[in-house]
């Protein structure tokens, strides 16, 4: 037996089989060849809505798709959420409800995925906003070429109050072509990213009110994009330490890395805070990517700083706290935090032997690089490092005060591995400041006359070679820094007799060049550049510390 099928009159309500011979026919109902099947509603259904996610550092542009259909009411996310954007659903619902609008009670689905390249793990809280208004569309509460030329970035409060997002100005800064909408909250730091207006309104029911055109936009005022940065301490605060004094100038004009090793209350903390003071004001490109760092890091932005970030975690920090990173969602840490000013590592004998060795990357590229399952991001890490470090456990550095065993030394010192203490081009031992000093009246040079002389010495460096002395490649070092006789003769003699490896050469002569431009020596090096300079590498870690 056989069953064909034949179609019947569009108008035929039911169904029906027949018997013809030995076959049954089916005769089915309302066939078309029509496709899709139109749908007698009005409802939109449909919304495509723009916005941005974050990726490390840096906006990336997304469109928030939104669709309102047929079938049990249910909410979905798709698209790799993360948790804050799983989690949408109860604040857009309440949000909606607390602002007066209905919530539809049907099928909804939103995609947030990224397009081509999925490099994020969704846009978390950020795309509460984007969410609700493709809802408003889809149900035809607004119309869609009322959002056309316009993006959102916006938390969702349960009352309908549009909240601050981490990293507005980079969110910002990735819609080019369109107005961004955002909280007051956001708007200062939206307003640097931005290319484009941006908007602020304090509520959904406020933003709905002006889309339907009964509202004008609310005014906010932009902040100043050249904000002047925190103040500094100033390095006259400090009594003696002369040495160190002229040890923190030298790596302030050349950008070259510093350890401190002295006992408690030698005052080695009191000269990293103040090294920021002393450094060259940033420039519009380099205060503008430490803004979007701050912003990224959840950090409040109101201008562009011009004063050098300083940056002084403490010794439990983790791994990804240091150099970025953390679960589905890559955070700047704080190397890139302290990008373009300083890192003080502060008793560095007390950070975990795996975050110092994280260093060692970021110090030689200027960059860090972290990958995640799915996630690669890098980020900036151009940074000028600072240590401090007790001589020993206890601190007590003067000949028989010290109380560690020597076991107990050994296993202090085994922290520090060679090849970190080797990217130190300035290693400084600091004893007690004596009583005379601490009680004198007498200031010592401020940090503006300081700053005055790294300011003219980097600008020599930067005239001769375009990048600082701490930064010159090893196949640029001759033409850079060139020996004169006494000098060529007195490195000979310290490599011959082991106190300086090849690698230290390099090093004791861009130092040495650092000495000659803050007296104003252009010619080749001297001899007393070159003592100057290898008395600025102590060798306070015998046996470890690397020539």
């Amino acid at each position: 037996m056989t069953i064909a099928t034949t179609r019947t009159a569009r108008n035929d309500p039911v169904p029906s089989m027949r018997r013809t011979g030995d076959r049954f026919v089916v005769v089915a109902a309302h066939i078309t060849s029509e496709y899709p099947t139109p749908r007698p509603r009005k409802v939109r259904m449909y919304a495509a809505v723009s916005s941005s996610t974050l990726v490390g550092i840096t906006g990336r542009p997304i469109t928030v798709e939104v669709h309102v259909g047929q079938g049990l009411p249910g909410f979905t996310v798709v698209g790799q959420p993360d948790e804050g954007c799983r989690e949408a659903r109860d604040r857009v619902r309440a949000a909606m409800l607390s602002s007066g609008l209905e919530w539809p009670n049907r099928r909804v689905t939103v995609n947030v995925a990224t397009g081509e390249r999925r490099t994020d793990k969704g846009g978390g809280a950020s795309l509460d906003l984007a969410i609700a208004v493709g809802l408003l569309v889809s149900t035809e509460t607004i119309e869609a070429r009322q959002i056309e030329n316009l993006a959102f970035l916006a938390e969702l409060g349960l009352d309908g109050s549009l909240r601050a997002v981490r990293g507005a100005a980079p969110l910002a800064a990735a819609i080019t072509d369109k107005e961004v909408v955002v909280a007051p909250a956001s708007a200062g730091a939206a307003s640097l990213g931005a290319n484009v207006v941006v908007r602020a309104v304090s509520c959904l029911a406020e933003l709905v009110a002006v889309l339907r055109g009964g509202h004008r936009w609310p005014d906010h005022r932009a902040p100043e994009r050249c904000a002047a940065g925190d103040r500094c301490a100033d390095l006259a605060d400090v009594r003696g330490q002369q040495f160190a004094r002229a040890a923190l100038e030298v790596a302030a004009a050349g950008a070259h890395h510093m350890v401190m090793v002295g006992p408690p209350g030698a005052g080695k903390s009191m000269l990293a805070s103040r090294l920021p003071g002393i450094l060259p004001p940033l420039d519009d490109a380099a205060a503008f990517e430490c803004a979007m760092v701050r912003s990224a890091a959840g950090e409040d932005v109101e201008g562009l700083a011009r004063t050098a970030p300083y940056r002084a975690p403490h010794h439990s920090v983790s791994l990804a706290g240091m150099v970025g990173g953390g679960g589905g969602r890559v955070h700047p840490g704080e190397v890139s935090l302290a990008s373009h000013g300083v890192l003080f590592l502060d008793e560095m004998g007390e950070f975990a032997p795996s975050v110092l060795d994280a260093l060692r990357q970021p110090l030689e590229e200027g960059v860090v690089r972290v990958s995640r399952s799915g996630i690669a991001v890098e980020m900036p890490a151009r940074f000028l490092l600072v240590a401090a470090t007790n001589p020993c456990p206890c601190g007590r550095s003067e000949p028989g005060a010290c109380r560690c065993t020597p076991s107990a030394r050994q296993r202090y010192l085994r922290r520090f591995s060679g090849p970190l203490l080797d990217r130190f081009d300035v290693r400084v031992v600091l004893g007690r400041t004596a009583g005379e000093h601490l009680t004198s009246l007498e200031a010592g040079e401020s940090s503006a006359t300081v700053a005055d002389r790294v300011q003219r010495a980097r600008e020599i460096a930067r005239g001769r070679q375009g990048t600082p002395n701490g930064a010159v490649p090893a196949w640029m070092i001759d033409d850079v820094a060139p020996l004169d006789a006494g000098a060529l003769a007195r490195m000979r003699v310290l490599l011959d007799s082991g106190s300086l490896s090849g690698r230290g050469f390099h090093r004791v002569r861009r130092v040495a060049r650092t000495v000659a431009d803050l007296a104003g020596h252009e010619g080749p090096l001297g001899v007393e550049h070159v003592e100057t300079a290898v008395a600025l590498r102590a060798d306070f870690m015998p046996g470890l510390d690397p020539r």
